[in-house]
Formats: structure tokens, sequence, C-alpha cells
């Protein structure tokens, strides 16, 4: 298939190169050029512009921060919707709010282009082994129409429902439930080093407990302080739980624990975590605590 990518960050290049591997053709963009380079290096062609990345495109992959890129990436001069062919697709990878999703959907509807949603779960290990979980909505035809791309970066694809918003409600609330986790984490640790007891102890018991890789994974970054290099910062993390409370406001729907993580990841901000690992919450509960 011809398809574009736009936004090469930690995730996107992973997923970028995995569709090269698939044997499709992929024109990539990126804000700096230097990561699209690299990708040009392994068989990609390289775009000056979004709008060049996807004007020859089936299928338009975007990976990006936040509202504001996709906004500027999607609508603006030189962006994948001035050129994108009618009834071509633009999917959203990124973890974006569902008001930026309906609003994708409206203008891409308006455009006689295709929109879908699908946002991935997985560290930048993970989009590397091709093993991201990729959650998908829209009209079904679509996903059936992309589903070789989504299984070219990933080892499972969701249907969260027809409409794009629903895959970036799933995606913000799970995110949400991660980050409850490493809350939890972050205070049975703090409580734990203050009690004396073994915080590694504590995790092989959770391990045995839930016998889950990701309390295995998150909680053997807490004990050992592994925050940098951070595979999702706490920046993000942060704006993926505001997302989620914004979410729940627009549904009504209380969601305390995040009003409370939200805070504690303000706090990590404030006192300069914002590049760390979001596992570094671990330190807000240990400054609570009067640890070092």
């Amino acid at each position: 298939m011809n398809l574009s990518f736009i936004g090469l960050g930690q995730m996107g290049a992973s997923m970028a190169r995995n569709l090269l591997r698939a044997g499709h053709h992929v024109t990539v963009y990126n804000r700096s050029r230097d990561k699209a380079d690299k990708l040009g290096a392994e068989g990609a062609r390289v775009a000056a512009t979004p709008a060049e990345a996807c004007r020859e495109s089936e299928i338009a992959l975007s990976m990006l921060a936040d509202d504001h890129a996709t906004d500027g990436v999607a609508f603006g001069a030189n962006g994948i919707a001035s050129a994108l062919a009618k009834g071509a697709v633009h999917v959203s990878c990124s973890t974006i709010s569902t008001a930026m999703a309906r609003r994708l959907e409206r203008e891409h509807t308006a455009r006689g282009q295709e929109y879908l949603s699908a946002p991935v779960f997985g560290r930048p290990e993970a989009a590397e082994a091709k093993k991201l979980i990729v959650v998908a909505a829209g009209k079904p035809d679509l996903i059936d129409r992309c589903r070789p791309v989504f299984d070219a970066i990933g080892r499972q694809t969701v249907v969260a429902g027809p409409e794009p918003a629903q895959a970036n409600a799933l995606k913000l609330c799970g995110n949400f439930m991660i980050a409850s986790m490493l809350e939890t984490f972050s205070e049975a640790f703090a409580t734990l080093r203050k009690s004396g007891v073994e915080p590694h102890l504590f995790l092989s018991v959770m391990n045995y407990l839930f016998a889950s890789p990701v309390y295995a994974n998150y909680g053997g970054m807490i004990v050992d302080e592994k925050f940098e290099p951070a595979g999702f910062t706490m920046r993000l993390a942060y704006k993926d739980v505001r997302l989620a409370l914004e979410t729940a406001q627009e549904v009504g729907s209380p969601m305390p624990l995040a009003s409370l993580i939200r805070d504690h990841m303000l706090s990590a901000i404030a006192n300069g975590q914002s590049e760390l690992d979001w596992s570094s919450l671990a330190y807000v509960a240990a400054r609570n605590s009067g640890l070092r």
C-alpha cells in the first residue's frame, strides 16, 4: 500500500520502520529532518511537508504529541487535509482528546476524506518489536481496509466502536489505569521503605499475586529508580490524565482518583521531573513521606 507517516518520535519511527519491513511504500515527514533521513536510508521516501508526504497516500498515519501538534499537522498550511485525496484515510495514532478526534472526523468528512482513530498501547521497545496493541474506532469498512497496516505495527487490534472518539476515550482511560498503578506502587514503596521492608521483596510478592508484565516492568523501574531515558515522559502522562478528566467531564462521570494523580503529576513537573519517565511519580510519594 502507499502510506505516509507523520511524526517520527520514539514511537513513530519504529512504527514507520515496521511498515517498511512489511513491504509497504512509505513516505515520511518529521519536523526535524534528521529523523526522517534515517528512515530514508532504510527505504522510505522523505517529504518536506505533511502535504507532500500524503499527497499520493491511500492511508496517512500520524503519531504526534498532543492536540496542538495534531491540529497544526492536520489543518495547518501544507497540512494533511490540504492534500489527502478524496476517499483516502487519515489514521491518527496519537493520544489526543475526544474533542479533537471529533473535529478530525468532521473536518475530513467535509473534504470527502476519511478518518479513523487508532491510538496504541505500548512503550518504545514494544513499538520496535511490533508488539503494540492497536485500539481502532470508526467506520467498520475503514477499519477492515486498514487492518494490514495495524497488523504491521502491532500484535493485536481491538475495535472500540463506530465513532473514532471512542478509541481515544479507551486509550485515555487505559493510561489512567496504568497511572493509578504507578500511584499505588509509589505510595506502597514509600511506606515499605519507612517500615524497613525491602521493596524488591514486596515487588516479588506482587508479581506472584498479579502475574502482570505491566506490574513487573513498572514496579522494577520504581524500585530501581530507572527513570531515564524516559519511555513515556511525565509531561505527556500529565497531558493524558488531564484529557481523561476532560472526557469524564464531557459525559458527567466523576474520576476522583484521576484528579489526585493529576495533582501529583503536576507536583512532579514542578519539581523538575517533566522529562523523566512517568514512573518517577514515585518521587512525589517519597517526598510526601519525608524520604530522600
